[in-house]
């Protein structure tokens, strides 16, 4: 039976299986990994593994489909709409991620997968209306006929799941964004990968929404392959980035813990900071390209331990990266000053205090995530 209908298989639909088929192996494979792993992002990992378990039983359906199951048969009732699920899956894998110790409450999460739990039961419900089917409309209860339209001739499942999805990645993008915790940091390059997923599937789910409304409100909803193929083959290819993104970066070591000042240590090191602050901003002594830890510590008069320890613990910086932000940020006033116009960006780096084209290049990439010459098309 299955050779026949592979034989009676378009070149389009056998691609189409391929492509679906090794997403959901992919996902399926890196999700056992991931869930059994014994990890430092383990909760992380869970949630990562969901959602490619998720994502693959989605492909796995589709490809039975193309086999002709699922349609009005025991399969109809056997594969079930999970598609709401995915957003509040991203959503608490992104939050385990960067919360240390974090655990699901039932008592405060539980309203999250609320619309999953409302699809199923609506799904369910109409799904059951082909018992009463008989061809006519009127062997269907006024929720029952209206509710089958709108679940299975609207693009409802569509628009609300990319909605979730939306939402959720909006959510976690506003959490990712934080860096600076009470009792612990995020370690900012250690999660570049997160937004990275976070910004493809925002990306995906938007051109889905787009697709799909546009395809309602101005073609009259005319649903066809033409789309179906790459929403999915769009999904398969999600499923195995992410299988791989999570596979090779599921050791990594993202939270750093703070160091809690005592009073006695705050007391002393907070004139300190000032002092480092007053020297920096009024003298300017970031402008000498040999500044050493030494150096700015005698022009304040404190032993190079506390200057360090002052900035470890209150600036949370590094001695370099401390005086390179300053730099930096005059570079970027005389770029703004119309004198210095005929000035190239590396001599105005040195006039700020850089001591060589490496250094320069390797703090603005450091500091701002870009490359130097951008500094000069912002002014």
């Amino acid at each position: 039976m299955m050779l026949l209908i592979f034989r009676e298989m378009k070149p389009l639909e056998l691609v189409f299986i391929i492509l679906l088929s090794i997403g959901a192996l992919q996902g399926l494979i890196y999700g056992a990994i991931l869930w059994i792993n014994q990890n430092p992002n383990r909760t992380a990992n869970r949630f990562l593994a969901t959602i490619l378990f998720f994502f693959s039983y989605r492909l796995i359906v589709e490809i039975f489909k193309l086999f002709g199951l699922g349609n009005y048969d025991i399969f109809y009732h056997v594969f079930l709409e999970f598609n709401w699920i995915y957003g509040a899956l991203i959503y608490f894998f992104t939050k385990a991620y960067v919360s240390p110790q974090f655990k699901l409450s039932f008592k405060y999460d539980w309203i999250h997968f609320l619309p999953v739990l409302i699809e199923f039961l609506w799904s369910n419900f109409i799904k059951t209306q082909n018992f009463f089917w008989d061809g006519t409309r009127e062997s269907l209860s006024w929720l029952g006929y209206w509710g089958y339209v709108v679940w299975m001739h609207y693009p409802t499942q569509y628009i609300i799941s990319a909605g979730l999805v939306i939402f959720y990645i909006l959510k976690s993008e506003r959490m990712l964004s934080v860096k600076d915790y009470e009792t612990y940091q995020v370690i900012p390059h250690k999660t570049d990968w997160i937004s990275r997923i976070l910004r493809i599937m925002k990306w995906y789910a938007i051109t889905i929404l787009l697709v799909v409304l546009i395809d309602f409100i101005f073609l009259d909803y005319a649903f066809n392959r033409s789309y179906h193929y790459p929403i999915f083959i769009g999904m398969a290819l999600i499923t195995y980035w992410l299988g791989l993104e999570g596979f090779n970066r599921k050791q990594d070591i993202v939270l750093k813990q703070k160091y809690i000042l005592n009073d006695k240590e705050t007391a002393q090191l907070k004139p300190i900071a000032d002092k480092l602050k007053s020297i920096m901003i009024e003298a300017k002594v970031f402008k000498n390209p040999d500044l050493t830890l030494n150096i700015l510590s005698e022009s304040i008069e404190e032993k190079s331990y506390l200057v360090t320890k002052c900035l470890n613990l209150l600036f949370h910086k590094k001695f370099n990266d401390f005086v390179n932000e300053y730099r930096i940020e005059e570079l970027k006033l005389l770029l703004k000053d119309p004198k210095n116009s005929n000035f190239t960006l590396l001599s105005l780096a040195f006039e700020a205090g850089f001591n060589s084209k490496a250094s320069f290049n390797r703090a603005v990439k450091k500091l701002t995530g870009q490359s130097p010459s951008h500094l000069k098309s912002e002014n």
